[in-house]
């Protein structure tokens, strides 16, 4: 894959990923999410990606709307904790459009009260909606318990009472201390020559004002070990349990998230689904995951049962996990894993948004482009000894949390 990166005077970078097809997707990341908020002031961020689609200085809320769905386009949006994404596709010929419209909204919003005060609502509305999904909220919950008192450790959505006191200063000051230029990526894949790319880009964002504001993100400590079960008017268990894991900069994460596809990942044959899913049908789901920030990151496993099952469905998690602990795998078993993980990786590639944003982070969190190839390197390079001390730290129960939320 050919890519090719863009660099402003304003410090905003542009990669273009060229590949022969019809549909562009096109992204702008922003390196500023909840974890850059200030007590008081949650849910910041996913307020203001609201807001993005309101109104500009030059376009209503129904012209933003319409602008990219006017030619078949899709405008899309999400928050994450260290993230804001704003992403379309559309026609080739039309890349123009997301361009002009992803500088217009990023920099020239007015954030009309009117539109503050309804989207205020529409989040209130959202945030019920959540509370109603215990599958989804224990995840933040679990976040909250193994980052407390960090930037990690508080819902996306916020806090009601914070959100409904936001005002237009409010988003403003949040603008101008994170919506940094220099931590600022567009990324671009279709069918393009770098000229044509540039030419665009440099009439959209040259002109934009740079903005270097110092990132000043507080460093998260370790937690003590926590097991909270909590009573809700629910019909069955969801129960979480993880640590504190590693960073997007430290070398062991390629080993743990090969060792997270094994255990809970993608498909239906890894170890926790086969083991306790398919051969005893006691979770309905199943799952382990593993997100990497900035400066740490977080394994979790997941799992939802009937209440007469959760202790014997705990009881083989562990078991599972003690097997990795004492014996690892053999090389044979290692293969396997890597081929598995490699196939998939390069599957999920078919799926260019998620590719293109992929990128765009690499260009983020590296300043380079972490091709294909080298992450199969990477992979291949995971020894059987490092998989199994990697095992040994994420899984000691000294370390590990956990979060049950259990019918009243």
């Amino acid at each position: 894959m050919e890519y090719e990166v863009i660099r402003l005077d304003n410090g905003i970078r542009v990669v273009l990923h060229r590949q022969a097809s019809p549909i562009t997707h096109t992204c702008l990341v922003v390196n500023a999410g909840a974890r850059d908020e200030q007590a008081g002031k949650y849910g910041m961020a996913h307020f203001i990606e609201h807001l993005l689609f309101k109104q500009t200085e030059r376009r209503s809320t129904q012209q933003i709307l319409n602008y990219i769905e006017a030619v078949g386009g899709d405008l899309n949006a999400y928050t994450t904790k260290e993230y804001t994404c704003i992403h379309a596709s559309l026609l080739n010929p039309h890349l123009h459009k997301a361009l002009d419209l992803f500088e217009d909204i990023i920099f020239h919003s007015t954030f009309p009260e009117e539109e503050m005060e309804k989207e205020k609502g529409v989040i209130v509305d959202e945030m019920a909606s959540y509370l109603d999904s215990p599958e989804e909220s224990i995840i933040d919950d679990y976040e909250d318990l193994v980052f407390k008192n960090s930037g990690l450790g508080h819902n996306i959505l916020g806090l009601e009472e914070d959100l409904l006191a936001f005002d237009r200063p409010d988003v403003q000051k949040f603008l101008q201390e994170n919506y940094n230029t220099h931590e600022i990526v567009v990324g671009i894949t279709g069918d393009y020559d770098l000229k044509t790319v540039e030419r665009m880009v440099r009439r959209y964002f040259e002109p934009v004002p740079e903005n270097n504001s110092p990132k000043l993100r507080a460093q998260v400590g370790r937690t003590i070990a926590q097991h909270i079960e909590i009573e809700k008017p629910i019909n069955q268990v969801h129960y979480m349990l993880g640590a504190q894991a590693y960073s997007i900069r430290d070398d062991r994460k390629t080993g743990l998230l090969l060792l997270n596809n094994l255990l809970g990942g993608m498909g239906m044959s890894s170890i926790l689904n086969l083991s306790i899913r398919e051969k005893y049908g006691i979770a309905y789901t199943i799952e382990s995951n593993y997100t990497m920030f900035s400066d740490t990151g977080l394994f979790t496993i997941y799992l939802g049962t009937d209440v007469e099952k959760v202790k014997r469905a705990k009881r083989l998690v562990f078991k599972e996990l003690d097997k990795l602990k004492d014996k690892g795998l053999t090389e044979i078993q290692l293969k396997k894993a890597k081929n598995k993980f490699k196939g998939q990786i390069a599957l999920a590639e078919e799926n260019r948004m998620s590719m293109i944003i992929a990128v765009a982070k690499n260009i983020m969190d590296y300043d380079r482009i972490i091709s294909l190839d080298e992450v199969f390197a990477k992979i291949d390079a995971v020894s059987a000894r490092e998989f199994h001390d990697i095992a040994i730290d994420i899984f000691d129960e000294a370390k590990l949390s956990s979060l049950a939320f259990v019918p009243e």
